[in-house]
C-alpha cells in the first residue's frame, strides 16, 4: 500500500502508485483528490515492475510462487492467488526485457473443487479428476510485458493483461515511456482501462486515460524547491472495479481534460544526530537506515489545476446573485484558496503544509533489536479549509459559543504514525497507520484509521532494499513485493 511508504521518495511529497494485488499488474494511480489534488498520481518511487518483481524472487529468493490476496474480485469472494513469471531469451544485448506473469486462482480452484467434488464423475483415474478442476480457464490469468531499454536514459513498456474469466472480459494494455533529464524525469502513460484507488479503498475502471508527468529531481541536500507538471485526459465513464461497489459519484475521473501544476519548499533540520563511529567491518542490514538521529522536516507548497470537460463540475456551480443557477460562471476566493467556473472549464488553486517528526535507535548492523524507528506526518492538504475552520473558530470563541465540529475537522491535520522494529538480522516489524480524533458525541477521543503491518526483509547485498509482506485488514489485501532505496 501507499502508506507503507515514507514521506518521501525522492524527489518530493508526491503520491506514488499505490500497490495492490486486485491485479497481475499489481499497480493503480490514487484518484485526484477534491476539491483539488495535493499530489500528483503519477510520480513514482524506486520499484521494479511487478514481472520484474517476480523475476527476482524466484531468482535470488527460491521463491517459486509469488502468494498474494484481495478481496476486490467481480464473484464477490476473496481472491487468493499465486504467480510465478517466465522471462523471454534476450536477442539484443540486454536493449529488451519480456516476461510473461501468469497468476493461479487458489481460491476459486479450492471453492469448485467443494462445490463439484474432487472426484469428477467422467473421470478414470485421480489425474484427470485434478485435470479437469485445472483445464477451467477462469483460474488462470497473464500480464505479457515488453519493457524496451532505448538509451541509457529511456524506456519504453508494453503491457498486456488478460484473465480467462469471463468477468474480466476487457483486457487491460498499458504503454508508459520514461526519459530521464539532468534535473527532471518525464513519464508518458496510457492505459486502457485505466485502473484508479480512492482513499476508502474503491476501485475505478477509466475507459481511456492519458497522462504526462515532468517531474523535478531532489538536490542532494535534500532542502530547497520541488516541482511538479501533470497533463491528464480522461475518455469514458467510470466504472467501479470488483465487487465493493457503493454507487459513489467521482468528480475528478469524468471525462475531460485536466492541467496540474504543484510547486514546494522543503526544509529539514536535525535536532540531535549521533555521532559515534559504527561497528567496524560490520555492514549494516541497511545503509539508508544506519543512523541514529532526531530531526524535523517542512514542506510548504502551492498546487493549481485546469479543468476542461464533465470533470470541471468537481467545482461547485455557485447561485447568481438573484437566486437562480449561475448558469455559466462562478468564482471564490477563500483564505488562500481560489476556485473559479465557467461552463465546463474550471480553475482550482490552494496551499498544502506538512510537517514530520523523525526519531531512529541504533545502527540496524547488530543480530537483535539494533534498529527502532518512529515518524509522525502531520498534513494539512488544504490551506483554505485550514484557514476557513480557524477563522470560524476564532469567531465561536470570541463569541463564547461552543466550536463546530466541522470547523475542527477543517484545522486538524491528516495524521500517520509508522513504527519499525528489527526483530532479529535483516528482519523487521512495520506498522503503519492513520490516526484522527473522534469529536462526535459517543466516539473514542482517538480512532486507528487504515492500519497496515508488514514483515520487512532487508537485502543486505544491495545496501538499500528490502522485500516487504504487507496486509491491510481495512481492505483485506496482503501483498510481497520489494522496494528500494526508501527512507
Amino acid at each position: 500500500m501507499r502508506k507503507l511508504r515514507w514521506v518521501r521518495d525522492e524527489d518530493g511529497l508526491w503520491d506514488l502508485d499505490v500497490s495492490t494485488p486486485a491485479t497481475i499488474n499489481g499497480v493503480a494511480r490514487p484518484v485526484p483528490g477534491d476539491p483539488i489534488p495535493s499530489v500528483l498520481g503519477l510520480s513514482r518511487g524506486i520499484r521494479l515492475s511487478r514481472p520484474k518483481q517476480a523475476d527476482f524472487f524466484q531468482r535470488f529468493m527460491f521463491m517459486p510462487f509469488i502468494p498474494s490476496y484481495s478481496s476486490v474480485h467481480p464473484h464477490g469472494n476473496g481472491c487468493f492467488s499465486l504467480q510465478r513469471v517466465l522471462s523471454l531469451p534476450t536477442f539484443s544485448l540486454d536493449r529488451w526485457f519480456g516476461t510473461v506473469l501468469g497468476q493461479f486462482n487458489v481460491e476459486k480452484f479450492v471453492s469448485n473443487i467443494k462445490k463439484n467434488g474432487f472426484r469428477q464423475p467422467s473421470s478414470s483415474s485421480w489425474f484427470q479428476s485434478i485435470g479437469k478442476h485445472l483445464s477451467d480457464k477462469s483460474l488462470y490469468g497473464v500480464d505479457l510485458s515488453s519493457e524496451f531499454f532505448l538509451t541509457p536514459d529511456d524506456t519504453f513498456l508494453l503491457s498486456l493483461e488478460s484473465y480467462g474469466d469471463d468477468d474480466y472480459k476487457t483486457p487491460r494494455k498499458k504503454a508508459v515511456f520514461n526519459h530521464k533529464f539532468a534535473h527532471h524525469n518525464l513519464t508518458v502513460e496510457a492505459a486502457s482501462p485505466g485502473l484508479f484507488v480512492d482513499k476508502d479503498g474503491t476501485f475505478w475502471d477509466v475507459p481511456l486515460t492519458m497522462a504526462m508527468d515532468l517531474a523535478s529531481v531532489a538536490s542532494s541536500s535534500d532542502n530547497g524547491p520541488s516541482y511538479h507538471i501533470s497533463i491528464n485526459h480522461n475518455t469514458g465513464l467510470p466504472k467501479e472495479f470488483g465487487s465493493h461497489q457503493n454507487g459513489k459519484f467521482v468528480a475528478s475521473l469524468q471525462p475531460g481534460l485536466s492541467a496540474t501544476t504543484a510547486f514546494s519548499l522543503r526544509n529539514s533540520i536535525d535536532i540531535w544526530r549521533s555521532g559515534a563511529p559504527k561497528m567496524k567491518m560490520i555492514q549494516p542490514y541497511d545503509i539508508f537506515l544506519s543512523n541514529p538521529h532526531i530531526s524535523a522536516s517542512g514542506i510548504i507548497g502551492a498546487v493549481m489545476t485546469a479543468c476542461f470537460g464533465d470533470n470541471s463540475i468537481r467545482v461547485p456551480q455557485s447561485q447568481s446573485q438573484n437566486g437562480a443557477s449561475g448558469g455559466c460562471s462562478s468564482s471564490k476566493v477563500v483564505g488562500f484558496g481560489l476556485s473559479a467556473r465557467r461552463g465546463k472549464c474550471a480553475v482550482l488553486a490552494d496551499s498544502f503544509a506538512t510537517v514530520t517528526l523523525s526519531a531512529q535507535h541504533g545502527t540496524f548492523q547488530k543480530m537483535f533489536f539494533d534498529l527502532t524507528r518512529f515518524q509522525a506526518l502531520l498534513d494539512f492538504p488544504s490551506g483554505s479549509t485550514f484557514i476557513s475552520g480557524a477563522a470560524r473558530l476564532a469567531k465561536d470563541v470570541f463569541n463564547s459559543h461552543p466550536p463546530n465540529q466541522e470547523s475542527l475537522q477543517q484545522v486538524c491535520p491528516n495524521t500517520t504514525f509508522s513504527f519499525q522494529q528489527q526483530i532479529v538480522g535483516p528482519f523487521s516489524m512495520r506498522v503503519d497507520s492513520g490516526v484522527e480524533l473522534g469529536l462526535k458525541k459517543g466516539d473514542r477521543f482517538v480512532k486507528v484509521k487504515d492500519p497496515v503491518f508488514a514483515i520487512e526483509y532487508a537485502l543486505q547485498v544491495l545496501g538499500s532494499a528490502k522485500a516487504v509482506a504487507w496486509y491491510s485488514p481495512t481492505h483485506k489485501e496482503f501483498m510481497i513485493e520489494l522496494r528500494f532505496f526508501e527512507t
